[in-house]
């Protein structure tokens, strides 16, 4: 879920994320307050990521890999979350890394407050569809500046995700496509996932579901096919999960070569798709 992108760099001594107070073992620690936000920063936008892949991403040795993580996990920071490796298959679960809801909160939402506040009153003065049309109004700069980033990549679904995850990782939310379910040669349920792993309001959008279902809709006609949410930050998910159906989507150029269907049959639509 994203809104208003929060494009601050890494905070340094009192602005650290940490907030060290005189006594404890950071405190007066900048060089390693200014090294953790970096860490806290590769996880955002690497997360789930293992201690060695992020040691390798800063160039940082293993125990001081794990010294900087150790410190975020006891500032509630990040969260451990296990994971199989896909290349052995077995063996005990690996410990990746993601941010945690604090962590999250962390970065750059000091304003939420003030914006429950107003978005409670709005709704109590106006009614909740005055609250939708705040949130779709706020949603339309976001479609006027993509749009063209969008259909620069061309008619391919994958092409646009991408030009629309590289969009708004540009805008701060850390934003990667993965393609998937195309396996044993079932083209038909191949899709793409749109995952973003910063959302700088999510607490408000917890509170104001019309700004996850807005962003939503943005998506949807910037790719020009529906789309579901698998999972939202604002919900409790590690990173939010768009859901963008690929195989059942014919190309433009395709469907102009094959012969029109009989008089009755109808396509597949791409609105009567199941959930994956």
């Amino acid at each position: 879920m994203t809104v208003a992108p929060h494009t601050s760099g890494p905070r340094t001594g009192e602005d650290s994320v940490f907030g060290s107070r005189p006594g404890t073992p950071e405190a007066g620690a900048e060089p390693d307050e200014r090294t953790r936000d970096r860490v806290l920063a590769a996880v955002l936008e690497h997360g789930p990521v293992s201690a060695a892949e992020l040691g390798d991403t800063l160039g940082f040795t293993p125990a001081a890999m794990r010294r900087h993580l150790d410190a975020l996990f006891q500032h509630g920071l990040i969260e451990v979350k296990r994971a199989k490796s896909s290349a052995s298959g077995a063996g005990r679960p690996a410990r990746r890394y993601v941010l945690s809801q604090r962590g999250q909160s962390k970065l750059g939402n000091d304003y939420l407050d003030i914006a429950k506040a107003a978005l409670a009153q709005l709704g109590t003065l106006a009614g909740p569809d005055a609250v939708r049309e705040f949130a779709r109004s706020r949603f339309a700069g976001m479609e006027e500046r993509y749009a063209p980033v969008v259909d620069a990549a061309g008619p391919s679904l994958e092409d646009r995700a991408l030009a629309l995850a590289g969009a708004l990782s540009a805008d701060g939310f850390a934003s990667s496509t993965k393609t998937v379910g195309g396996s044993a040669g079932r083209t038909s349920m191949l899709s793409v996932q749109l995952c973003q792993g910063h959302c700088p309001i999510q607490e408000l959008a917890a509170e104001f579901p019309a700004f996850c279902d807005q962003e939503t809709e943005v998506f949807s006609r910037l790719l020009g096919v529906d789309v579901r949410r698998l999972s939202t930050l604002a919900r409790g998910g590690h990173v939010c999960t768009t859901h963008i159906p690929v195989g059942r989507v014919r190309p433009a150029a395709v469907a102009e070569a094959e012969p029109d269907f009989p008089s009755g049959q109808a396509t597949l639509s791409i609105h009567q798709q199941g959930r994956p």
